[in-house]
């Protein structure tokens, strides 16, 4: 490792991750029909690329804030008139509106958190540059985060499948079964991308970048509460549309987990909000008593 400060493999790590998963919507989207997709109609490459672009709106804009953070870390107290802007941008995402979950083709000002996301990338680099592409040591919660990881992407693997533009077979999912609620009449896992994988790869993303050693209190502290926050938005959204697709389509029960996507004063985010200050807690402990052991 060069310089000071944490390396940034597990900020490559996620960085890659969503790349691919921008790929794969580019490829998908621009493949099929608008008809056999989810709240888009635009076909052929333009369409690939918008889904794409409001995918970098919603999630990847809100990952790349954290990303920021840790970048930012390692780099000279310059790089904030950088990471600021980015912040700001990335958050745009965020204003009602600008992401709309029953409308997602792109729009003119989803180029903002776009370029949010390009800043941070920058920021990634430089800091690769400084500090190298190395991981952070072991942790006491590593085996935990393997296989909770491990076990929300295998529950995710019917949406992996639909992003590539198939259905799983086995029949051990539900998937291809064609289900009618409302005016809606579409296969249980139809094809095209799915709030719940974007849930599941936030769970992963936090369980990655959890492991970050960032060097001022202040921002590690701010960053591990917002990791929290993502991890506990996630799974709750991983969690509503699993049980959805899997269990109400299948007719297995009738209650719905209520919908998390757009923050509200409601039950469900009292859960999210809950369950941040849980996982805040147990990653505080778990640095804490790494630094114990290897002081």
């Amino acid at each position: 490792m060069r310089g000071r400060g944490a390396a940034q493999g597990e900020a490559l790590t996620v960085w890659a991750l969503w790349g691919v998963l921008a790929l794969v919507l580019v490829v998908t989207y621009t493949r099929f029909d608008p008809a056999d997709l989810y709240a888009v109609s635009r076909d052929g490459l333009a369409g690939g690329l918008g889904r794409a672009l409001v995918e970098l709106n919603f999630p990847i804009a809100l990952v790349a804030i954290a990303l920021v953070l840790i970048a930012v870390d390692v780099l000279p107290r310059a790089a904030w008139w950088a990471g600021g802007p980015a912040l700001v941008l990335c958050a745009v995402t965020a204003w009602p509106g600008v992401v709309d979950p029953n409308d997602l083709d792109a729009r003119l000002v989803n180029a903002v958190p776009a370029i949010g996301v390009c800043i941070a990338i920058a920021l990634t680099v430089a800091a690769v540059r400084l500090t190298g592409a190395s991981f952070a040591p072991r942790l006491p919660g590593d085996p935990v985060r393997v296989a909770v990881a491990a076990v929300v992407l295998v529950l995710s693997l019917p949406w992996l499948a639909a992003d590539l533009g198939w259905y799983l077979p086995g029949g051990i999912f539900l998937t291809d079964e064609i289900v009618t609620e409302g005016k809606e009449t579409l296969a249980a896992v139809h094809i095209g991308h799915h709030h719940g994988l974007d849930g599941a790869l936030l769970v992963v993303t936090a369980l990655v970048l959890s492991r970050a050693a960032l060097r001022g209190r202040r921002l590690r502290s701010v960053a591990t509460g917002y990791v929290a926050l993502m991890l506990a938005y996630g799974a709750v959204n991983f969690a509503e549309d699993a049980w959805h697709e899997q269990l109400v389509k299948r007719g297995t029960l009738d209650w719905k987990i209520p919908s998390a996507k757009v923050p509200s004063l409601s039950p469900v985010w009292l859960v999210i909000l809950g369950l941040t200050i849980v996982v805040f807690g147990v990653l505080s402990h778990e640095r804490r008593a790494a630094s114990v052991s290897g002081a």
